[in-house]
């Protein structure tokens, strides 16, 4: 016989989710039409998603056209290997997922967390099934001042409620107050990021010999990515892996298209 105390529990939970359903009701990810639950895009922006799939880099996560063959490698992997073990990303950055990235960052639609989280989880699993901590790339000081919040926060946040590995956004910090990233070269990117993170000495006891997944909203040359990698192996991590929500793919950068990364 069904228990009236759960009819009765679940007859609430609904009464009470009904109100706010009226007055914000779910809307796209992408366009912000109506949809008909939370985290969904509607069917023009659906088609702008490009998911980003296997086959792949095994250390990159750069899609390849067709299969290669177990453990083939990109070009990139080859002539500059990375300072971290693996990077995987859930879309490429164009589209829709452009548009999500730039809600999150610059129009503080932090409710887009959770979902670009479940992407990012989906195209990571095996990262995560691996990771022992989740390590957001942090903002300075100055800037996290000035927005109130970090979006790798948000996702890292995220990304450990979902999977239920350990958060710990204190494991890194910037300490060199850089140059926003916007239309600079691959060179200038990867100067401006030089030296600018570091693992203060209380948290190195928590990462010591332990993997890392180093989360960002975006992949572009990935010199902010290296960077903190590197800070984190100093620091004494035994490897480090990378996961973004986006992925500007090789071919795809252009110096005068990344005002809005």
């Amino acid at each position: 016989m069904a228990d009236p105390m759960t009819d009765i529990k679940s007859l609430a939970f609904a009464a009470l989710k009904w109100p706010a359903g009226v007055l914000f009701p779910p809307v796209c990810a992408g366009c912000r039409r109506q949809v008909s639950q939370p985290g969904a895009l509607c069917p023009a922006c659906w088609p702008q998603l490009r998911l980003l799939e296997k086959p792949w880099c095994p250390v990159m996560g750069t899609p390849f056209t067709h299969d290669m063959g177990e453990g083939f490698l990109s070009a990139e992997a080859i002539a500059d290997p990375p300072p971290f073990e693996r990077a995987r990303a859930a879309v490429a950055y164009s589209g829709v997922a452009q548009q999500m990235v730039q809600g999150l960052k610059y129009r503080d639609r932090t409710d887009l967390a959770p979902w670009m989280a479940r992407w990012m989880a989906r195209a990571g699993a095996e990262l995560l099934a691996e990771a022992d901590i989740v390590v957001p790339v942090p903002l300075h000081w100055r800037r996290f001042f000035k927005r109130q919040f970090n979006q790798s926060a948000e996702l890292g946040r995220a990304l450990s409620a979902h999977s239920g590995v350990r958060f710990s956004p204190a494991s890194l910090q910037r300490v060199k107050s850089t140059r926003r990233q916007v239309g600079l070269e691959r060179s200038q990117r990867e100067e401006n990021v030089r030296a600018a993170f570091r693992v203060p000495p209380e948290a190195e006891i928590g990462i010591a010999g332990r993997r890392v997944l180093l989360v960002d909203d975006v992949y572009t040359t990935g010199a902010t990515v290296r960077a903190a990698a590197k800070a984190l192996k100093k620091g004494g991590a035994g490897a480090v892996d990378v996961l973004t929500f986006a992925r500007v793919l090789p071919g795809d950068f252009r110096p005068g298209a990344t005002a809005t990364i």
